[in-house]
């Protein structure tokens, strides 16, 4: 459509960076809620195999390059979930789990930082998480690696100023990476450009400013990023 057809000039194009160089044009932001059965715990839940339950948050919540995140307003308790992020690079609806593999491009580390006073505050009166979970600078995302494999172990932990907070392995997760798939694509047809935060292992806790995160995956890569 030419552009003076716009009532303003649309946003510019919203991507990850690839560990290539180039970058990676984003689409979505899907989230799996509790898919660590610690986490589960700590959360004041009883973990089961429940169908997995999904989230979003936009696009342009992401923060790249190791970028610093702004401490939210209306919250007195951020806090932080590492998380082994998917890049979908095929579409499709309805997908099988033996055929997820091939809707995957390759993976990141992110952080799904949590406003967990409002998130809390909301399922008390029965209201969407939105607030507390998809808000701006929430999502500080690593370097995409080019990976179609699907990822069954590997070792996740989170540093906060050098201090071990979250430690656990991908083996933990209740649904794994091809299911999670497979269901989302039950609810959305997946295209190519979506990102799947996975869940979050147990030892989630509260961020001040100053705080330096410094997350992990085995054989993925990292993400840091500072809270200002």
């Amino acid at each position: 459509m030419p552009a003076d057809h716009f009532v303003f000039a649309p946003a510019s194009p919203i991507a990850a960076p690839v560990t290539s160089g180039e970058l990676f044009p984003l689409r979505r932001i899907f989230c799996v809620g509790r898919n660590y059965a610690e986490h589960a715990r700590e959360m004041g839940h009883v973990p089961g195999r429940e169908p997995p339950f999904f989230f979003m948050k936009p696009t342009d919540a992401i923060v790249t390059a190791g970028a610093d995140a702004p401490y939210p307003p209306k919250t007195a308790d951020l806090h932080h979930e590492v998380e082994l992020v998917v890049a979908i690079g095929a579409g499709g609806a309805d997908i099988a789990e033996n055929d997820a593999g091939r809707h995957i491009w390759g993976y990141a580390v992110g952080l799904d930082l949590t406003r967990r006073d409002v998130q809390q505050e909301a399922r008390k009166a029965g209201r969407p998480w939105d607030m507390g979970k998809g808000f701006d600078h929430s999502a500080p995302l690593g370097t995409i690696a080019p990976n179609t494999n699907l990822l069954t172990a590997g070792r996740i932990e989170l540093k906060v100023n050098g201090a071990v907070r979250q430690s656990g392995d991908l083996a933990d997760m209740t649904w794994n990476i091809a299911e999670i798939i497979a269901q989302l694509s039950t609810y959305v047809t997946l295209v190519r450009g979506d990102l799947i935060f996975t869940g979050t292992p147990a030892g989630v806790s509260a961020l001040a400013r100053g705080d330096v995160l410094e997350g992990t995956i085995a054989g993925v890569g990292t993400v840091t990023t500072r809270i200002v």
